[in-house]
């Protein structure tokens, strides 16, 4: 038996995690830049709210029905994810952590002391609303796709209460028949419109297809998804993830800047950025692509690029912060307004598996990214970083409604005023 639980409403629920007082309110998050909605709690659904809609429009409505507005707290919504996951963790004998706020669970040889699978589901519920404060789904399915056609139902389909089970045949087809196409994982908007023109329009008429005309007409992706939503566990757990053959980090700035030393700043963070996650995947990096461009909306749009190649491959933060120092007046152009800039390591390989170069030598210190590495990953990110990432500020995303990061700052922890 497998099973996904997610919170509801991940980024909306962990805003009210150490805020009681809006617990009972509606709470809308904003993306980047407080650009857009990117999470509403199920009080503010009610009002009709469009998810991923420009802030700006919604402004006056989420004013005149007083709910709550906070910017993207991602250090307090990564902390808040990594506890919920240890949570979880306990009740099975396998977990993937698919996203920041979804997990599978595989009942592999792990037997629950309770039995009943609905029940134990509510168990879960639950645990972590009582150890985390976050309320989450719960669905169970014999394969991966059907636990999260179960989840759905937990969460989005009336007559539920938080947990669905597909455990037989007359449970599956009546979950299946009430999701349509766009709702079944591996799916999504664009396959479903290709498939209601063939007249497949719920999971259920989905399922009735042959797994190999589907192939053939689409991919290997939706023949084990019919295979899936038929019973037949097409996914190990025991697959190893692939690493990314790619690793970028970009962002709009928050006003637009025209100083050197704000972007070169800018570009210094993202590259701090890039080579750290290089080095969480054991990786290395050829070549390093280095841009920033002003909006596409201005007089005169620009967008500066540069390809720096390295003579061996490197995960070292500040031999590609050399590297980016070296192009920055390539980079940057006198009088433009830039809107955003990024950088991306491509032609990754391996650390394992690399071959050192006769004539030239690596500049790469280990020792010293590994104390880097270990000294943020204990005290928290940007702990200890280049004093050039540092130079300026101008360049961080606005976040005008953000909310305390209760558990990685120590001027921002909850306190408790006790009183005889």
């Amino acid at each position: 038996m497998y099973a996904l639980v997610d919170a509801v409403s991940f980024y909306a629920s962990a805003e009210k995690v150490f805020d009681p007082s809006i617990r009972s309110k509606p709470v809308v998050v904003l993306t980047n830049n407080d650009g857009c909605v990117c999470a509403v709690c199920p009080i503010a659904r009610q009002l009709n709210i469009p998810k991923f809609g420009p802030y700006f429009k919604v402004k006056h409505l989420l004013e005149q029905n007083n709910v709550v507005v906070r910017s993207s707290n991602y250090e307090l919504y990564a902390d808040l994810s990594a506890k919920m996951m240890n949570i979880i963790g306990r009740f099975c004998d396998t977990q993937y952590i698919y996203s920041i706020d979804e997990s599978f669970l595989h009942f592999n040889g792990y037997t629950p002391l309770i039995k009943n699978w609905h029940e134990y589901g509510h168990v879960m519920r639950r645990t972590v609303w009582r150890e985390a404060k976050l309320p989450v789904g719960v669905g169970f399915g014999p394969t991966p796709t059907l636990a999260k056609a179960a989840n759905h139902a937990a969460k989005k389909l009336s007559g539920f209460d938080g947990v669905a089970v597909i455990d037989n045949e007359q449970s599956r087809q009546a979950i299946l028949q009430r999701m349509s196409c766009e709702d079944v994982w591996g799916i999504g908007k664009r396959l479903a419109k290709k498939l209601k023109i063939m007249n497949i329009n719920t999971a259920w008429e989905l399922a009735q297809q042959s797994p190999k005309t589907m192939r053939r007409a689409f991919s290997v992706v939706v023949e084990r998804t019919v295979s899936e939503l038929n019973g037949v566990a097409c996914l190990t757990w025991d697959d190893v993830r692939q690493d990314k053959r790619e690793i970028y980090s970009t962002r709009s700035f928050g006003e637009r800047i025209y100083e050197p030393s704000a972007l070169k700043t800018a570009l210094m963070n993202h590259v701090t950025t890039v080579a750290s996650k290089l080095r969480a995947q054991r990786s290395l990096t050829k070549q390093l692509y280095i841009f920033a461009a002003s909006g596409k909306h201005e007089d005169r749009y620009c967008k500066k690029s540069f390809m720096y190649k390295f003579a061996t491959p490197t995960n070292d933060t500040c031999v590609m912060a050399n590297a980016v120092s070296e192009v920055f007046n390539n980079i940057y152009q006198p009088g433009v307004r830039f809107y955003k800039c990024g950088v991306g390591a491509l032609e990754l390989t391996s650390v394992q598996y690399q071959q050192s170069d006769l004539f030239n030598k690596s500049a790469d210190n280990p020792k010293l990214m590994q104390c880097l590495d270990t000294i943020n990953n204990r005290y928290g990110k940007g702990m200890l970083s280049l004093a050039s990432s540092k130079l300026n500020n101008r360049w961080h995303m606005n976040r005008d409604y953000l909310s305390p990061q209760y558990t990685t700052r120590w001027h921002d922890i909850p306190k408790i005023y006790c009183y005889e």
